[in-house]
């Protein structure tokens, strides 16, 4: 998929550098029980919180029945029952065109007050005269980061630079104390773990989740992740050489399965999305957007602990092709006319 790649979070507030741009006002808007409550107790109740006297919550439905009435107790969507498919496609549509809001919109990439040597120099981690020899090595092979050259020619700990890099993000740099990759794997798609260069590290006090990165944060994947899992999430840094050998050993563990869905329109999207909720008829699920990419993800069963188990997930990660958003019409023509590309299955 061209719109991955691998290089494309403190707690993430105001002051995250991508977060803003990166979700736009999505972000903002979290729905009712914004979490898919796969990872909290909330989930694990989502059946009982809606209740056999709920109506749909479709808000355009114009059925009026009791989900008493019903003999359909799911799918449920965002904390949702609705009453019919087409009132499920119109919540998946109504979802959607809410995550769309700022996509594609044009993202400054973040710059430093302080740059890395200068960072490294003020606290006496590296002389002036080997900042300036690193520095022209840097130039004259027009690769590598700073941190690498200074790192390579001893100049400087591989410590000290993490810790430089950790005072530019405003982020702590992160131990690999406790670290169990296969526990984790059901918090995120592998998908994720892989383009962005992601690396959960550990549930504490269930309800904080520490998610490592090698160089930078991703505040639009953190935001993403507090949102789906309803975990708060707490990013820092890794030191590389701890970082590279234990992001391998994740990628080799089993994650849930993930379906990619390539559509040409964002009726296309949402038709395919709602027709997979219908489906799989999942106690819980819910759509956020990662950077350019929709991410819904179903729990088939209730989870009661903060980490849901790999086989009661299912992931759908989908991107739309065009530049220009088309107008959704959940109940108007045919989606299938647009003729969205489904590339399956598990990754």
């Amino acid at each position: 998929m061209p719109l991955l790649s691998r290089r494309s979070l403190p707690r993430f507030s105001e002051s995250a550098p991508e977060l803003a741009a990166a979700q736009g006002s999505a972000g903002d808007r979290r729905p009712a029980g914004a979490s898919l409550g796969l990872s909290h107790p909330g989930g694990a109740a989502a059946m009982s919180r809606t209740g056999i006297f709920s109506t749909c919550a479709n808000p355009r439905c114009g059925s009026g029945w009791l989900r008493l009435w019903r003999r359909r107790e799911t799918p449920v969507f965002e904390g949702g029952w609705c009453c019919s498919e087409a009132c499920m496609a119109a919540q998946v549509a109504r979802a959607l065109s809410r995550e769309m809001d700022g996509r594609g919109s044009p993202r400054e990439g973040h710059r430093h007050r302080i740059p890395l040597g200068l960072v490294l120099l003020e606290h006496g981690w590296v002389t002036n005269q080997d900042l300036r020899s690193a520095l022209q090595s840097q130039k004259s092979a027009c690769a590598g980061r700073l941190g690498r050259w200074l790192v390579e020619s001893r100049s400087a700990s591989e410590e000290n630079v993490t810790r430089a890099l950790g005072l530019q993000w405003g982020c702590p740099v992160l131990g690999m104390e406790f670290h169990q990759p296969e526990g984790l794997t059901a918090l995120v798609p592998r998908l994720f773990v892989d383009a962005f260069g992601a690396l959960p590290l550990r549930v504490a006090a269930g309800r904080i989740l520490y998610l490592g990165f090698e160089d930078h944060l991703d505040a639009a994947l953190a935001l993403a992740l507090e949102r789906m899992t309803g975990l708060e999430v707490v990013g820092g840094l890794v030191q590389e050489s701890q970082f590279h050998p234990a992001h391998a050993r994740l990628l080799e563990a089993r994650f849930p399965a993930a379906e990619l869905i390539e559509a040409q329109t964002e009726a296309a999207l949402a038709s395919a999305f709602a027709k997979a909720v219908e489906r799989a008829r999942p106690v819980e699920s819910r759509l956020v957007r990662v950077h350019d990419c929709f991410w819904l993800r179903m729990g088939l069963k209730p989870q009661s602990g903060p980490l849901p188990e790999v086989d009661s997930i299912r992931d759908l990660i989908g991107t739309v092709r065009v530049q220009e958003r088309s107008r959704i019409h959940p109940q108007g023509s045919d989606p299938r006319a647009d003729r969205s590309r489904v590339e399956g299955a598990c990754i």
